[in-house]
């Protein structure tokens, strides 16, 4: 792959005003700035998709921990609204992700997923939550 991840990830985050950090050539972390003076934390990771055998770019934001009192159909319409964005629960967390294969990426697809990602993980902080948390 002749594609240099964490120098997308460095300036997509300089393009809308966030803050980038970097944690190895394969994963990194943009802080996206939404609206009202919130904003969400997106994890990207290159890796291997082991059910296909083909490497992928996967971009997750935290909402809270999973709790049985939520509203778990809900969730799942609400997955059906979007495009990239899913809804999961991963190791007790309710996370908000999207993913695509490198193979069929382009860099607007990318800050499309990135930006669906915070918006949906956002959205559903607040709703779960009542606060602004990661």
């Amino acid at each position: 792959m002749d594609f240099n991840f964490n120098k997308f990830m460095e300036n997509y985050a300089r393009e809308i005003g966030g803050q980038f950090s970097e944690y190895d050539k394969n994963k990194s972390v943009i802080i996206v700035p939404l609206g009202d003076n919130r904003f969400q934390a997106v994890l990207g990771i290159v890796k291997l998709n082991e059910k296909y055998n083909k490497i992928g770019i996967e971009f997750s934001s935290k909402v809270c921990p999973f709790s049985e009192d939520f509203d778990l159909k809900s969730m799942l319409e609400e997955n059906a609204k979007t495009c990239y964005a899913k809804i999961v629960v991963v190791d007790d967390y309710i996370k908000v992700e999207g993913s695509t294969f490198t193979d069929a990426m382009v860099d607007q697809g990318l800050k499309e997923i990135i930006q669906e990602v915070a918006n949906v993980a956002d959205e559903w902080e607040y709703k779960l939550t009542g606060k602004d948390i990661n």
